[in-house]
């Protein structure tokens, strides 16, 4: 339990009012940094066309910031366990709204690609905080998984309807706003944290050594990945520049291991692996993630490419995806104490894929976009019973010591596997060298994006079947 925090008079856990407004500002944050991930897709031509770029440069405008916020987050749960939650989660909310601040204000691309950057940086140190702050001040059972619940909903919403805020932003006060807009909010999160949550003392005394070689080999193997997928299917390039990225993305996951075997301090100690039910939660995060990040792009293309659809109609078109994930978000909580969390994350990839499937079957026949509306349902649906579901596994069995390294390791495994899906299914299904022969580029990713939820459904079927306020086994 953190230390300084009030306690009820049954001695259960933090003061209930204290607990819910801390979630609060915890949410907000989590809301703009979800929004962050992709409030700025719709605006990229507004970007372009205002700092003279062309559209394949303007994709590190939103890789940059997946990325590098995916590969730093399990180092941002690493300085949270070892220099106190509370102090990490200031600096890293105060960079994220910096960074903001810069990318509205950015003069030229490459400053708005380097305030992208430290964007992911900030989310990397100040979300693995937030989270773990949330787990500690809710005792596990039936309270940490609604806290959870409402984390996982206001993440989802936030990436939701980043494409609508896009639209609104973007058509009537400037592609320079989707970055501006979130810096007050971020003042009241900063001011939330000082007031209301408790200050912490590290882990350990003395000098702390971080992990920076395994941090930078981390952040290196999802960018090169990355990089493979999307050149496999550049007609240009050929494939043996993607094969060449994609071996040196594997060597930096046999160098990430070896440093974290030999390292003092580990960015991830291995034997943070040796529970398999937490491992199965994290990989299964990671194919769910890819899935739910590329149903998002499929609708927009879609609405847009497809059906002509601007920008601003494509964004409110989605409005009740976020809708029904309110509503996920409120049956969720009951059902995960009567299932158990390893039933809520099948029902989630089921309805995941079944989205996908109906994504195929309206590419296919060329329906209009109120064909769309069975997808978004079943995504919001794979959304708020699988993210819930894996995120209660994934820091299931935590304490005061290593809160934050889970919480970093799940949220990278949903930042990387989002950033990573988007790469393999779109990018090959969209690939000039490729969908011309394989057939419609939305069946071809949506069909990508079924069989890696498969693949996850087996890997977590494994796992064994836990209810909110069950013990967690390993």
């Amino acid at each position: 339990m953190l230390s300084g925090t009030s306690t009820t008079s049954r001695g259960t856990g933090p003061a209930p009012v204290r607990a819910w407004l801390v979630l609060c500002a915890m949410s907000m944050l989590q809301f703009f940094i979800a929004v962050d991930v992709t409030v700025v897709n719709i605006a990229l031509p507004s970007i372009g066309a205002d700092l003279g770029v062309a559209g394949h440069s303007l994709t590190w405008v939103v890789v940059g910031y997946t990325i590098t916020g995916g590969g730093l987050l399990m180092l941002g749960g690493r300085i949270g366990d070892l220099l106190g939650r509370r102090r990490t989660l200031l600096v890293g909310t105060s960079v994220f709204g910096a960074a903001s601040l810069l990318a509205g204000l950015a003069p030229s691309f490459p400053v708005l690609v380097a305030a992208r950057l430290l964007q992911g940086a900030g989310e990397a140190v100040a979300l693995p905080a937030a989270m773990a702050t949330i787990v500690l001040l809710f005792p596990e059972g039936p309270r940490r998984s609604r806290a959870l619940s409402v984390w996982a909903a206001v993440a989802s919403c936030g990436l939701v309807l980043g494409f609508a805020l896009s639209g609104i932003i973007t058509a009537h006060l400037g592609w320079r706003w989707v970055f501006l807009v979130s810096v007050p909010f971020i003042l009241v999160v900063i001011v939330t944290a000082l007031l209301l949550v408790p200050a912490d003392r590290p882990a350990s005394g003395g000098r702390v050594r971080l992990d920076l070689p395994g941090s930078l080999l981390l952040t290196a193997c999802p960018l090169l990945f990355v990089y493979a997928a999307v050149e496999a299917g550049e007609p240009a390039t050929g494939l043996w520049v993607s094969g060449v990225a994609l071996l040196c993305a594997v060597l930096a996951a046999a160098g990430f291991v070896r440093v974290e075997s030999r390292s003092p301090n580990p960015l991830v100690p291995l034997t943070f692996f040796a529970d398999r039910a937490r491992l199965r939660a994290n990989l299964t995060t990671m194919l769910l993630s890819g899935a739910l990040s590329t149903s998002f792009l499929l609708f927009t293309f879609y609405l847009q490419d497809r059906l002509g659809i601007g920008p601003l109609g494509a964004g409110l078109t989605m409005l009740p995806l976020a809708v029904a994930l309110i509503v996920a978000s409120v049956l969720v909580p009951r059902l995960l104490g009567r299932w158990g969390a390893r039933a809520c994350v099948l029902v989630g990839l089921g309805a995941a894929a079944g989205a996908m499937g109906v994504v195929a079957l309206v590419a296919v026949l060329g329906s209009g976009a109120t064909w769309l509306l069975p997808a978004m349902l079943l995504i919001a649906a794979g959304m708020g019973f699988g993210l819930v579901g894996l995120q209660y596994i994934a820091v299931s069995g935590t304490t005061e010591e290593d809160a934050g390294i889970a919480s970093g390791v799940q949220r990278a495994s949903d930042q990387l596997g989002g950033a990573a899906g988007v790469a393999v299914y779109v990018g090959l299904g969209f690939a000039p060298a490729l969908h011309a022969d394989a057939g419609d580029p939305f069946v071809v990713a949506a069909v990508l994006a079924v069989v890696g939820l498969v693949v996850g459904a087996v890997v977590i079927s494994r796992s064994p079947s836990t209810a909110a306020g069950q013990p967690q086994a390993g």
